[in-house]
């Protein structure tokens, strides 16, 4: 498991209230790969391509979960945009990411390591600091950063 945690606030909606309730959870794994956080990076960058992502999640879109991906696929975020951008299809949009993804994706390492970000003694010290500012310092099934995107976004009551 890493010590490197995503920033606190991640996007949460504290800075201008706005929550796309509509994004897919961390924990959804995309139908080509199988990786965990894939399916909302793809559907953010949808979001943003179209004007539509509120400033609560451009000021951390392609850093965080988003980057902690790419970087373990080696690629770079503005370049999974921009598949997003070019495709034409969800099936075009596959075989686009397929092809910039190396060929080993080491899918059981990232949805480990995604599921456990957080878990580390610096990622639960970040994590306490993100529940309290979230008034959810008391919820003891918060445990990692995934989930904190849950309970932020609804879908953790």
């Amino acid at each position: 498991m890493t010590d490197s945690v995503p920033n606190p606030k991640l996007g949460y909606s504290e800075a201008t209230g706005e929550i796309c309730y509509d994004l897919p959870s961390s924990y959804v794994p995309h139908p080509a790969t199988g990786l965990l956080h894939l399916p909302r990076f793809l559907a953010k960058a949808r979001k943003h391509l179209g004007g539509e992502l509120p400033k609560s999640y451009q000021r951390n879109f392609c850093k965080g979960f988003d980057r902690f991906l790419c970087l373990h696929l080696g690629v770079e975020p503005d370049t999974v945009v921009q598949c997003v951008r070019e495709s034409v299809s969800p099936q075009d949009l596959d075989a686009r990411l397929l092809a910039i993804f190396p060929a080993d994706l080491r899918v059981a390492i990232w949805n480990r390591e995604l599921v456990q970000k957080g878990m580390s003694e610096m990622g639960r010290e970040a994590l306490a600091e993100a529940k309290r500012k979230m008034g959810a310092e008391k919820r003891t099934d918060i445990i990692s950063f995934a989930d904190m995107i849950d309970f932020d976004e609804g879908r953790i009551k």
